[in-house]
């Protein structure tokens, strides 16, 4: 345990993406199985312990400190984890088994994984007992899997590749395959073994990812367009007799679209976009149209989905690539010759769940950029321009995928309450709720932004919210209603959850208006307007 806690506070403490990188392969390289396993799985979050979650934690901190001073703690920490490790009282007498010096994290993961929900707590209590505070946080930490030291799944996977000196895109080829602790993966690295195989099994592939079109043209000649639309990317993967549907993170869907995986049941992989039948998106004119995110969201995250509900919402894919035809791998297929391949394949798929990206055609890029303006009219995000002697490759690489979103819609704000924000913005209060005025001068809340500023401008927010403070909620701050901001947002959508019947689809501040008084900010029924 000793070893991984040192680990974490090393990552938390390199800001380097290189020095990161090169910790986390050191300590895998030194580290024996299966511990250096269910560190990477904890560092790419596959590390799941269903019966401990936060709130677990914070049950079993309020039994041994007193709640409000774990309350005030957590919110000068900013990190649950780190603040009851600090907290935790100790009782006189460690059990030598659990002496910080000798526990492994394989045992530990073991012990929380095979116990109860009703026992894991008191399991979880008894190993914090003997624990040093690195121990606890490092402990801790995985059991939630909330890391939060700047590392993602893809760092992670770079950092094993680096220090075992292999093909990052070959470890990802086979990574969906393998669970922790991930033997045959590092017998692979070590040379002790020869790379798994996803033959007949349906693993994940990496996606294809686009750079967004700045300022710049291309050339469509070199470059064919087709409309970005407002769902979730997937991947369909069938082999050895099964389907899986994944998301654009390697998350397994299946089971909350069982619709779509019961009617692709040929060999392959194809990516798409996930939509809901409906006329909130598009129309004939751009191949066909489909309802807003607004009417998918109401099938995601569900486990079990009922026949009422599929009828309700009833999902397709629009169809963008083919990876895979039966065994054939079309990677390294220019994407012309991908396009081809998947409109030939187009006729034996159920029409009802498939339909193909229709192309758009364009004399120039002038008159694209004019069919462009009508997206926003169409309720469509944009578009997507893609090289046509590009191969399908994982990530993204400059120059061969663009995508080109709509200009987004603006409106000035009041921000209302602030939080702090996490890892390593748990020292400011990073993410502010905002809202417009309604009918009768009240204030609602419209969106939640964390994101568009620099670090200057969060430091002089930080300050700004500690000034103008009023009410204190646990980490929330409620604040004078002085401060204008302007917020983008690509979309808004009608929304029972919220007092003002509105929901933003992706805001992000774009400007702190110190000039403007907060009675001259947009009203709820401007915001109406925008609606789609």
């Amino acid at each position: 345990m000793r070893a991984f806690s040192q680990l974490l506070d090393a990552l938390v403490y390199t800001r380097s993406r290189n020095g990161k990188l090169k910790l986390i392969g050191d300590y895998l390289r030194r580290t024996p199985d299966p511990d250096r396993g269910v560190a990477l799985a904890a560092l790419t979050g596959t590390l799941d312990i269903p019966a401990v979650k936060s709130a677990v934690i914070r049950g079993l901190a309020e039994e041994r400190v007193d709640p409000l001073l774990l309350g005030m703690s957590h919110n000068y920490v900013g990190d649950l984890a780190e603040t009851v490790a600090l907290l935790w009282p100790v009782p006189a007498g460690n059990d030598p088994e659990l002496d910080d010096g000798t526990v492994r994290i394989a045992d530990a993961v073991e012990r929380l994984r095979s116990a109860s929900r009703s026992d894991a707590p008191g399991v979880l209590a008894a190993m914090l007992d003997h624990l040093d505070a690195s121990g606890r946080f490092a402990l801790l930490k995985l059991a939630t899997g909330e890391l939060r030291v700047g590392v993602n799944a893809r760092n992670a996977k770079q950092a094993f590749a680096d220090g075992f000196g292999l093909d990052v895109e070959q470890v990802e080829e086979v990574w969906h395959g393998l669970a922790p602790p991930y033997l045959e993966l590092f017998a692979w690295g070590e040379g002790r073994g020869e790379q798994p195989t996803a033959r007949d099994v349906p693993v994940f592939r990496p996606f294809m990812l686009a750079h967004p079109l700045e300022q710049g043209k291309v050339a469509l000649a070199d470059y064919a367009a087709e409309w970005k639309w407002d769902g979730i990317r997937v991947q369909l993967v069938h082999a050895g007799g099964q389907t899986r549907l994944y998301s654009r993170t390697g998350d397994d869907v299946t089971r909350s679209f069982p619709e779509i995986a019961d009617a692709y049941r040929t060999p392959g992989v194809l990516d798409g976009e996930l939509l809901v039948q409906g006329a909130g998106q598009g129309g004939d004119e751009h191949g066909g149209t489909a309802a807003s995110f607004n009417a998918l969201q109401q099938r995601l995250g569900r486990k079990v989905v009922s026949a009422k509900h599929q009828e309700q919402y009833p999902a397709f894919v629009r169809l963008y690539d083919m990876l895979f035809e039966g065994a054939e791998d079309l990677r390294e297929l220019p994407w012309e010759a991908r396009r081809e391949r998947l409109e030939a394949f187009m006729p034996q798929l159920d029409a009802s769940r498939f339909d193909l990206s229709q192309l758009i055609e364009a004399g120039s890029f002038a008159e694209l950029e004019e069919i462009r303006a009508g997206a926003r009219d169409a309720s469509i995000e944009g578009m997507m321009l893609k090289r046509r002697d590009s191969p399908y490759v994982a990530g993204r690489r400059v120059g061969l995928w663009y995508k080109w979103k709509r200009d987004p819609l603006t409106a000035d704000c009041v921000v209302m309450y602030a939080q702090r924000g996490s890892g390593k913005r748990s020292s400011y209060y990073s993410d502010y709720t905002f809202g417009c005025w309604a009918e009768d001068g009240e204030l609602l809340p419209v969106g939640k932004a964390y994101m568009g500023f620099t670090d200057e401008e969060l430091k002089w927010l930080d300050r700004w919210v500690r000034q103008h403070t009023v009410q204190r909620f646990g980490p929330v701050r409620e604040v004078e209603k002085t401060l204008v901001m302007e917020v983008a947002f690509d979309s808004i959508h009608l929304s029972k959850r919220h007092r003002s019947g509105l929901a933003m689809r992706f805001p992000r501040i774009s400007r702190i208006r110190t000039d403007k008084p907060a009675h001259e900010a947009d009203r709820v029924e401007t915001l109406l307007a925008m609606v789609t």
